[in-house]
C-alpha cells in the first residue's frame, strides 16, 4: 500500500518502502498534535500494519517541522464549557491515548520512531513508546505539562520505562528542552543523525529487523515487555519457559540447522 495525499485531508500518511511502512503524523500546521481523531487514525494504523505479513517494522514519523507537540489542547480546552466541567472528555481522551501507545508496545511489528523537530509531552511518550527512535541533530523533547499547571503523568508512564530515574524525574520537574544529543545519553532514543537522513536511517533500522525471523521477532518483543514488570525471580521463570518453547519453534530450528551448517536460512512464516 502506498499513500501520499498532498493535503492534511488524511491525519495519517502511509507509504511502503519495500518491508518497512512509514506512518506519517499529517496535522503539520498544527505541529502534529495529537487530537482524537490523529490518535485514532494512528492507532488504526499501526494496526493495520501489524496485520500486514508484507510489513515487518514500522517508522512512524511527523509532517513539517515537528515530530509531536503533544496533545491537542484547544481540543481539550473547548471542552470545559461541559456540564461535567469536560471530565467525561478529558478521561475518553486519556483512555484513547493510552490504547494508542499500547497499541505500539503490542504490535508484533517493531515500531521506530524518526524525529524531526519538537517531540514535547505526549509526543515525547509517543517516542518513549516506540521500541526504537532515531533524531535529526535539531530534534528537541521534553515533559513542560509542570510549566502549566498539568503534569505529564500519563507521558510519565513510557519516559520512565526508558530512562533513569533521575533523567526522567529531571524532565518532568523542569519541563526544559533537551536536545538531541541529550536524550541519546538519557536512553530515549537510539541514534542521533543529520535531520535530512532521520527517515532513511529509521528505515535502515527497520529492513535490518526484516532480514530476522518474523516468528522470533515477535516472540522476544513480546517476551521484552512482559518481563520488565516481574520480579527478578518471576522474569528468569518466564524467560526460560519462552527460551524453550522458541526453542522448539521451526525458526529456531531452521536457525540452528543453518549455524551449524553454514548454510543460508529459509526462514519460516
Amino acid at each position: 500500500m502506498t499513500h501520499q495525499p498532498t493535503q492534511e485531508t488524511d491525519l495519517v500518511l502511509s507509504e511502503d518502502c519495500g518491508p518497512v511502512r512509514i506512518l506519517t503524523l499529517n496535522r503539520g500546521s498544527a505541529r502534529n498534535c495529537l487530537s482524537m481523531g490523529l490518535m485514532a487514525a494512528l492507532q488504526g494504523g499501526i494496526t493495520e500494519a501489524a496485520q500486514d505479513d508484507a510489513v515487518r517494522a514500522v517508522v512512524l514519523t511527523g509532517a513539517g517541522p515537528a515530530f509531536s507537540s503533544g496533545h491537542d489542547l484547544k481540543e481539550l480546552t473547548a471542552h470545559r464549557d461541559d456540564q461535567d466541567k469536560g471530565r467525561a472528555f478529558y478521561a475518553k481522551t486519556m483512555a484513547a491515548c493510552s490504547d494508542m501507545m499500547l497499541a505500539i508496545v503490542r504490535s508484533p511489528k517493531p515500531v521506530i520512531a524518526a524525529v524531526n523537530g519538537i517531540a514535547t509531552a505526549a509526543g515525547c511518550q509517543l517516542v518513549a513508546s516506540c521500541d526504537l527512535a532515531v533524531a535529526g541533530v535539531d530534534a528537541r523533547f521534553a515533559t513542560p505539562g509542570v510549566n502549566i499547571g498539568l503534569f505529564c503523568s500519563t507521558p510519565m508512564v513510557a519516559l520512565s520505562r526508558n530512562v533513569s530515574r533521575k533523567g526522567a524525574m529531571e524532565m518532568l520537574l523542569l519541563g526544559e528542552m533537551v536536545s538531541a544529543d541529550e536524550a541519546l545519553g538519557l536512553g530515549l532514543v537510539n541514534r542521533v543523525v543529520d535531520g535530512d537522513r532521520v527517515v532513511n536511517e529509521a528505515v535502515e533500522f527497520g529492513r535490518k529487523i526484516a532480514t530476522k525471523p518474523v516468528r522470533t521477532v515477535k516472540i522476544g518483543k513480546e517476551a521484552f515487555y512482559r518481563q520488565l514488570d516481574m520480579t527478578l525471580d518471576e522474569a528468569y521463570r518466564y524467560a526460560a519457559d519462552i527460551m524453550v518453547e522458541n526453542m522448539l519453534d521451526a525458526s529456531a530450528v531452521e536457525g540452528i540447522g543453518v549455524f551449524l551448517g553454514r548454510r543460508k536460512p529459509n526462514w519460516p512464516r
